[in-house]
């Protein structure tokens, strides 16, 4: 046997609304002129709510109206529920301004910020959240409806991928680098003059400490497909979660490393860190975009759209 449906209150909010004026201003003339509307319209809503109460609100003495006992109770519930429809009806104005974005490290941290700022100059009043990790959690993350749209290095490896679109962004390159002056260079790299780098051979470089992102990342996938795996007997490699340790350490001479351009640009263009060219290995690569195709998109979700298709 079904459940019978509750009842729909009969209770509309133009008479909530009726109400809360005439208590406000004392009279049902006063509150017409409030709510533009006629006092016979105004006196019709109190009675009715009345009746729906089944309980007097005000008490009629001539033409005056004086607060009944039940009057104050009431009118803070109807306040409350007049509250909540207001905010109701403002919800979409709010989803409108709103997306929650993500992307793996080396976006998040060296490219999205100039992103936000343009999103930001064209919607000022825009409420973006910002989810950042590498790329399988970021990828994780939209699966589960969490993300409305992702920025990522690595190939996106979705577990359903009938559900997550994904589309090339841009392309990027990522870079062989060391310390100027290196101890590590000293006795076997060759300095080119005309390109400013260092040129070893892959047998060099395997004998060479390397410093590389974490598994999972974007970074670390291009590195164990288009470099890894001409290093077999690579005597040391270090995985290390975050690019600045990478920058960091490779900056104090612990060894060499490897990230996209966009981490060392600033430190290249100083000269305190130099590129290591190696004959033989291309480390370029796709940035993604993905999202998950039951995501709704929104107005603000297509105006970041257009703002990455023009960069």
């Amino acid at each position: 046997m079904k459940k019978a449906m509750p009842m729909l209150p009969k209770i509309t909010l133009k008479q909530l609304s009726v109400f809360v004026s005439i208590y406000q201003t004392g009279s049902t003339s006063r509150a017409s002129e409030a709510l533009h509307l006629s006092q016979s319209a105004v006196s019709s809503a109190l009675t009715e709510l009345e009746s729906r109460l089944q309980m007097p609100l005000f008490e009629r003495v001539g033409r005056r109206l004086n607060q009944h006992p039940n009057a104050h109770p009431i009118y803070v519930q109807a306040q409350a529920i007049l509250g909540q429809a207001l905010t109701l009806e403002h919800y979409h104005q709010y989803q409108v301004g709103q997306i929650r974005i993500g992307a793996s490290t080396t976006i998040g941290n060296y490219v999205l910020p100039s992103l936000l700022a343009r999103l930001y100059e064209a919607l000022p009043d825009a409420n973006v959240d910002l989810y950042i990790a590498n790329t399988q959690e970021v990828v994780s993350e939209v699966e589960q409806l969490n993300i409305d749209i992702a920025l990522v290095e690595g190939t996106p490896r979705p577990i359903d991928i009938k559900a997550i679109e994904q589309r090339a962004w841009r392309t990027d390159t990522l870079m062989i680098f060391a310390k100027r002056d290196s101890q590590w260079l000293a006795d076997m790299a060759v300095y080119n003059e005309l390109d400013n780098c260092y040129e070893l051979s892959v047998n060099q470089l395997a004998r060479l400490p390397l410093l590389v992102r974490e598994a999972g990342s974007g970074t670390r996938q291009i590195i164990d497909e288009q470099l890894l795996k001409h290093l077999p007997n690579a005597e040391v490699i270090k995985a290390i979660q975050q690019s600045e340790a990478i920058k960091h350490m490779v900056s104090a001479d612990i060894g060499l490393g490897c990230l996209s351009q966009h981490v060392i640009e600033m430190e290249l263009a100083a000269g305190k860190l130099v590129q290591v060219k190696v004959a033989g290995i291309d480390l370029s690569r796709t940035w993604w975009l993905i999202w998950h195709k039951a995501r709704h998109q929104t107005p603000i979700w297509q105006m970041f759209i257009d703002i990455l298709a023009k960069v």
